[in-house]
């Protein structure tokens, strides 16, 4: 029988929580966590599971025996090379077993591994590795030149390489990438370089005699970026214990069916979305992850009918792509599939039912963000989500909405404030900030920056982002409210809010809109529609159209932020 140890009773304190009578009858309201590091899910895995296969990845399917095994020789390799508890290790892979078992070598050999985007430039990287003191970066050969070419680049690379997995077409593709980033070289130059195959191989003779690095619940594990795209991100740092909380809430919200789920992980692990709903809740429920290191409708279909998923976290950008193409053929021969939790931006119901229609799933949506693991609400599972809303709390997880100017009042129900939360997956703090770090949480509450409601069920939802408020002559306007007026306007393909500063109204509202192929907006038309469906002060002063996409991050999230300081055509409303 597994060891536990009891949540926090003063997580408890506020009762009751009305959004407790509205659990799954499976889901308890608080639960029991392991005392243990996060290493422990994996070997649990091999305890219970051995022969169960961990994860899918083209051809390979690697079992949770092998798994442990590599991350075993991977932290035999850190600890030769001298690494000391507590070290930092960057992590810069797309969604592939040697992500996990490199995360776990990281863990065994106790250090602490620093999640790297691959959408980073190399200044951004260079900067995050820099910050962190990170000494020894894991990579993918083509990903190498973002840490090599930074102003303090790492002492040592290990890199792996894709290449010998994919199909014949594939392969030359990824040898011309290959060509045009690093040249004839192989890898970019750092002072060392290991290639992390040659590790694997040299570590099986001595993998057994190997003896794992003890870490401790408190240990940090995990140290990865977040904040805004207009200033250096800020290093969010997770413990042991934090993810393994939100990872025991995660399975036990998804009915914690240990060793049968299948889980389809395109999520990348880099962002803890997918670390924390792919990774670490994988292992807790000992399922099979289904990997592909990139988002494509075809290979996403092609995965979703070969390995029958029960399980798919996933964007509403990723939903909504495959919606179409499951009309046109496949639908039919997807079975398997029973959960959809959908995170990272509001998820429109029009797609959330039509790709439940199409595959008999139930999708929900959910809401986190990085300084919490990152999962804090989600919608039940068994049919009493509540479209438009982020769902529940989870277990031993508190929140209130409160106003938004001085964070101190707790709002009525139904009252548009800042959301706050507290529970055992909220961070440590920021590594190295402890004025950000006060600033973000308050008396063992994290303030989300996000504006929402609370009903008298308990269900949440969210109004938009405290920064992204637009207040024009005393009015608050909240972008999401005037966008899901404004996005059922004919022709829209895609459309923002944002705010532009006014020398009179403080701030006055802007749309920006892309009008699907083959339609042209009607100025006047459209100004009619706001008139009618917005109140005076929500109504755009500004347009503008735009013939490409709306800037995006890889959540699907719009980058408003990069959007503010356009300039379009004034119209009088």
């Amino acid at each position: 029988m597994d060891q536990l140890t009891r949540a926090p009773e003063e997580l408890m304190e506020r009762n009751p929580r009305p959004w407790l009578k509205h659990y799954p009858d499976d889901v308890p309201a608080s639960l029991s966590y392991p005392p243990h590091g996060m290493p422990w899910l994996l070997e649990r895995a091999v305890d219970r599971w051995p022969g169960r296969t961990a994860c899918i990845y083209y051809d390979e399917h690697l079992t949770y025996t092998r798994l442990l095994s590599r991350a075993r020789r991977i932290a035999q390799w850190l600890v030769q090379q001298g690494l000391q508890p507590g070290d930092r290790v960057g992590l810069l892979l797309p969604n592939t077993p040697e992500y996990i078992a490199a995360l776990n070598g990281i863990w065994l050999a106790g250090g602490t591994a620093v999640a790297l985007s691959p959408l980073f430039v190399p200044e951004e990287a260079g900067a995050f590795v820099a910050a962190t003191q990170c000494k020894i970066v894991i990579t993918l050969d083509v990903l190498s030149p973002l840490v090599s070419q930074g102003e303090q680049p790492p002492e040592t690379i290990v890199y792996s390489s894709l290449g010998n997995r994919m199909s014949r077409l594939e392969r030359l593709g990824y040898a011309w990438v290959r060509l045009m980033r690093l040249g004839m070289k192989g890898v970019a130059p750092v002072s060392r370089s290991f290639e992390l195959r040659q590790i694997l191989r040299d570590g099986r003779k001595t993998e057994d005699a190997f003896e794992p690095v003890a870490v401790t619940p408190a240990d940090r594990a995990y140290i990865l970026p977040t904040g805004g795209t207009t200033s250096a991100p800020k290093a969010v740092t997770l413990t042991h214990a934090n993810l393994m909380a939100n990872a025991w809430q995660l399975c036990h919200w998804a009915g914690n069916k240990a060793g049968e789920e299948v889980l389809l992980a395109v999520l990348p692990f880099f962002h803890s979305y997918g670390l924390s709903t792919c990774l670490t809740n994988g292992a807790a429920l000992g399922a099979t992850l289904v990997l592909h290191h990139r988002f494509r409708t075809t290979s996403v279909l092609r995965l979703l009918q070969e390995h029958q998923p029960t399980i798919f976290p996933a964007v509403p950008a990723m939903l909504a792509a495959l919606n179409p193409v499951l009309e046109k053929s496949g639908s039919s021969r997807i079975k398997s599939l029973k959960a959809v939790i959908s995170g990272g931006a509001p998820l429109p119901a029009s797609i959330s039912n039509r790709f439940s229609e199409l595959t008999g799933a139930e999708v929900v949506e959910g809401y986190g963000l990085s300084e919490a693991s990152p999962v804090t609400h989600a919608g039940p599972l068994d049919g009493r989500a509540i479209s438009g809303t982020i769902g529940l709390p989870l277990p031993d997880t508190d929140a209130k909405i409160v106003d938004a100017a001085t964070g101190t009042e707790e709002l009525p129900l139904g009252e548009v404030g800042e959301l706050i939360v507290r529970g055992p997956q909220v961070m440590q703090g920021y590594w190295n900030d402890p004025e950000a770090t006060a600033n973000a949480i308050r008396d063992g509450w994290l303030y989300t920056g996000d504006l929402g409601t609370c009903d008298h069920h308990g269900y949440f939802r969210i109004v938009d982002r405290k920064k992204d408020l637009i207040i024009t002559s005393g009015f608050n306007v909240y972008p999401g409210d005037v966008e899901a007026v404004l996005k059922s306007y004919p022709g829209v393909k895609e459309l923002t809010i944002v705010g532009v500063p006014d020398e009179s109204k403080g701030e006055i509202v802007k749309s920006i809109l892309v009008m699907k192929s083959g339609k042209t907006l009607n100025r006047h038309d459209f100004l009619a529609y706001c008139r009618k469906h917005l109140a005076a002060h929500k109504r755009p002063r500004l347009i503008e159209e735009r013939t490409e996409d709306l800037p995006r991050n890889f959540l699907g999230k719009v980058l408003r932020r990069e959007l503010r300081n356009d300039t379009g055509h004034r119209v009088d409303a």
